[in-house]
């Protein structure tokens, strides 16, 4: 289990709402926090993701809170009813999730301790970061305890401060150049700092090219446009997605759909389906 516990103002600053926003979800039977023995609200990491889905349903979607309980009442129970099928494909020999739940908790940990230890190896204040990379000092605070809070555009500019990049503080580059092989559903996956979005490794190691598998839930996006060097070849395999080029230039992907552009263009991208998009995506080099 994830031991760390975010206070309400930190928890609401990443659903992106208010803390008031929060006790009023609370009230609503929508969200119960963990009580201290003086009844302040502590909100784990689970607690955290529920609240992302709650606000995207809210702003996005348009649910009232009886909606929005109803719905994620259906969801817990849909996932109940599928756990039997699932055991019933006998033969394959997965890793237990709570051994892949452990693997990203620890990943997600140390990601916002090594930014810290490259913060402090440069000599640089919280300030001066902030004033750099344009994260307030607030949020790289938090995100150097909890690597929580920042978007995909944030951390890539915070890695590119540093001269690295998302893939090395994720333990991508960690394997030296060598034959990777990554079993079907045993993908390592970078932690999960962007609500909704999950981004599996499947190729390990310090290559010309960073093999990702990007599963993006209803709604889930870059939260705003970034850039580096190189080019991207993106292939849709389930769901469909919206690509920005440059502010202007939009391109809809299906099922099917493959997508190559330059990296230096400025791109962000969103789910556009009504549930799950999976995408294959390739950057070289390795500058993402």
């Amino acid at each position: 289990m994830n031991d760390i516990r975010y206070k309400i103002a930190e928890a609401a600053r990443m659903a992106g709402v208010s803390p008031s926003t929060l006790r009023l979800w609370e009230g609503y039977g929508l969200i119960e926090p963990h009580r201290t023995s003086s009844g302040q609200r502590l909100y784990d990491g689970q607690h955290v993701e529920r609240l992302k889905q709650i606000s995207w349903m809210r702003t996005e979607k348009g649910l009232n809170p009886a909606a929005i309980r109803e719905t994620l009442e259906k969801s817990a129970l849909d996932s109940l009813s599928a756990l039997p099928s699932a055991r019933r494909q006998g033969g394959e020999k997965r890793r237990p999730a709570k051994d892949l739940r452990s693997q990203r908790e620890k990943s997600a940990q140390s990601i916002g301790i090594k930014i810290r230890h490259l913060r402090r190896e440069a000599g640089q204040t919280l300030d001066v970061v902030a004033g750099a990379t344009g994260i307030a000092a607030s949020l790289l605070s938090t995100f150097e305890r909890t690597s929580q809070g920042l978007s995909l555009p944030a951390l890539h500019e915070l890695a590119r401060h540093f001269g690295t990049t998302i893939a090395a503080l994720s333990g991508q580059e960690m394997r030296e150049n060598s034959p990777s092989l990554i079993r079907s559903g045993h993908w390592p996956a970078w932690p999960a700092t962007s609500s909704g979005v999950v981004v599996q490794v499947l190729s390990e190691g310090r290559n010309q090219m960073e093999c990702h598998r990007f599963q993006l839930a209803p709604g889930a996006s870059s939260e705003g446009a970034y850039q580096h060097e190189g080019e991207e070849f993106i292939h849709v395999l389930a769901g469909s997605m919206e690509i920005v080029l440059d502010g202007d230039q939009f391109f809809t992907l299906d099922a099917g759909d493959s997508f190559y552009f330059e990296s230096r263009r400025p791109h962000s991208w969103r789910n556009t389906a009504d549930g799950e998009t999976v995408a294959i995506w390739i950057n070289t080099p390795p500058t993402f």
